[in-house]
């Protein structure tokens, strides 16, 4: 880390016309280092710029940046951390509440009130494929601790604690393969965690469950059943179970969950939840390109009723949260409500339902909420989300920033229309966006660069760090009112947390901002920059 105020450094800056402003500068910041109460180091970014519209931090196996931990402050006080295009990473800034707003005109005043009450969040995270997990391990071990500390360290990282499975072979795996790819073994005989389970994935788990203070709840997804199971006899392209609710077949796939559920659980690894099929659709179009398989609505409200939800409470599995659909939003609130609306017998062994990011842009947020409106018992949560999906779009940007706004403003908008929380994709790609036997790379929030044994630090990471970290499971969304409510280019949010403390969480370019909570007064202070900046104080 540089020392500013190392007497060579300063000598060398006095140069130039500027020499003497240059030199007040260096001794202000000397002054305040030595006046300012000793905190826990911070280590500082180390960018890296690939000409992507941005930067990248470089983390190796000795290395890493780290941000300055939320401690709690006292009453009067609040810290601000900003992260912005031009080179703020987690910079943290403690302000003083005032008494009142520093602008006579009360212009930009947002004002939180803590008695209007939202969604209980559930958390952020993301995905832990074959994919991921491999990239992770291919680094040397004090690189693979770094990565892992990155998500989920309470002192150095961003604190996940959702973590998605796939239950087999998905297209972020090197090969096709499921748990079972006998055929006709309807008892399920044959079945077995694959190579990839104990090699890499619960390995990874393991550590990420060992590094957090967090809970980490786990939620497992199936992109499809084993060939011999399916009317095609494939594990990719158009094709469904074969035959009907009640059937062997269908029998036999709900028991593959709970063969699943009970081989991790002899690993150490339990689950919170599952989804009853990763993007259902897929499996209804002609030659899709990687693992699927087909549901609508009412054959997976007729298969829970009859198969899942029966075989799961039998194996004493009956407090896993069940979500349906895990798919685009495009299909709510129907397939919602074809599942769970007139009592059906599903309804009584689902909990939540789960959304995709892709096509947000062409569909509004409000059906998350006619969702909720009509089915407020059952939570909603965004199960995937990825940059680079598109066939004509770079599948890596490495320092993008453009890709991380467009997460800040899909999570902005799950979280103002009641989804409880928000699941990145894979937890690390390679430099290629891979490995992908499906030929479908994409770009994470964390890229790994295994021949140089390291790894870079996106935009994307820090946007979820700025949710993650200062949003714990059982935080409240609570109402604020401001100026700018419907702009998506400049918006705030704020959150109860457990501990008692509050959270704000802002994106856009502000020149003045007053936040006021009734209890304490106010903040004021300028962003200059279309930044994220997340504000944590105790009332």
């Amino acid at each position: 880390m540089v020392d500013w105020c190392n007497s060579s450094r300063v000598s060398s800056m006095m140069v130039g016309s500027g020499r003497v402003l240059v030199l007040c500068a260096a001794v202000a910041v000397c002054l305040v280092q030595h006046l300012q109460p000793a905190t826990a180091e911070r280590k500082p970014c180390i960018a890296k710029d690939f000409q992507h519209g941005g930067f990248v931090c470089v983390c190796n196996a000795t290395y890493c940046d780290t941000m300055e931990p939320n401690t709690k402050l006292p009453k009067g006080q609040a810290a601000m951390y900003v992260s912005t295009p031009s080179g703020k990473r987690f910079e943290k800034i403690v302000l003083n509440f005032t008494a009142k707003s520093n602008d006579s005109g009360d212009y930009d005043v947002w004002t939180v009130m803590k008695n209007i009450t939202y969604q209980k969040i559930k958390g952020f995270g993301g995905a832990f494929t074959d994919a991921a997990t491999m990239n992770i391990l291919s680094l040397s071990e004090g690189a693979q601790k770094n990565l892992i500390s990155a998500y989920f360290s309470p002192t150095e990282g961003i604190e996940y604690t959702l973590g998605r499975v796939p239950m087999g072979g998905c297209d972020f795996s090197t090969r096709e393969y499921t748990y079972d790819d006998t055929p006709d073994d309807l008892e399920l005989t044959k079945f077995a965690l694959a190579e990839e389970d104990m090699k890499y994935k619960i390995p990874v788990i393991k550590s990420a469950m060992q590094m957090s203070e967090r809970k980490i709840n786990l939620f497992g997804s199936p992109w499809t059943a084993p060939a011999w199971m399916k009317t095609n006899n494939n594990d990719t392209g158009k094709g469904t179970l074969k035959g009907k609710a009640g059937d062997p077949y269908h029998k036999a796939w709900a028991n593959y969950f709970v063969k699943f559920l009970d081989e991790y659980k002899k690993q150490g690894v339990d689950f919170w939840g599952l989804t009853a099929q990763n993007e259902p659709t897929d499996g209804e179009i002609t030659h899709f390109p990687f693992q699927s398989m087909g549901w609508t609505a009412e054959s997976q409200r007729d298969w829970i009723s009859s198969d899942l939800g029966p075989a799961l409470d039998k194996a004493g599995y009956g407090n896993i949260s069940l979500m349906i659909l895990d798919d685009s939003r495009l299909w709510l609130p129907g397939w919602a409500t074809s599942v769970l609306n007139n009592g059906t017998m599903a309804a009584k062994y689902v909990d939540g339902i789960a959304v995709h990011w892709y096509l947000d842009q062409f569909v509004p947020a409000n059906v998350l909420s006619f969702t909720h409106d009509d089915l407020p018992d059952y939570f909603v949560l965004s199960t995937e989300a990825c940059q680079g999906f598109f066939p004509w779009e770079e599948k890596v940007l490495l320092g993008n920033w453009n890709r991380a706004v467009e997460y800040s403003t899909d999570i902005h908008q799950n979280l103002k229309h009641w989804v409880v929380g928000w699941t990145d994709w894979n937890l690390a790609l390679n430099m290629t966006g891979g490995p992908n036997w499906a030929n479908n790379e994409v770009d994470a929030a964390i890229i790994v660069d295994s021949k140089k044994d390291e790894f870079y630090k996106q935009p994307m990471y820090y946007i979820m760090g700025h949710f993650s970290k200062f949003l714990p499971e059982g935080s409240v969304r609570v109402e604020v009112k401001g100026p700018y409510e419907d702009d998506e280019d400049r918006w705030m949010m704020a959150f109860s947390l457990p501990d008692g403390s509050m959270v704000a969480i802002m994106y856009g370019e502000f020149y003045d901002v007053h936040l006021h909570d009734p209890d304490v007064g106010f903040i004021n202070f300028r962003q200059f920059e279309e930044g994220i900046t997340t504000v944590q104080w105790w009332p």
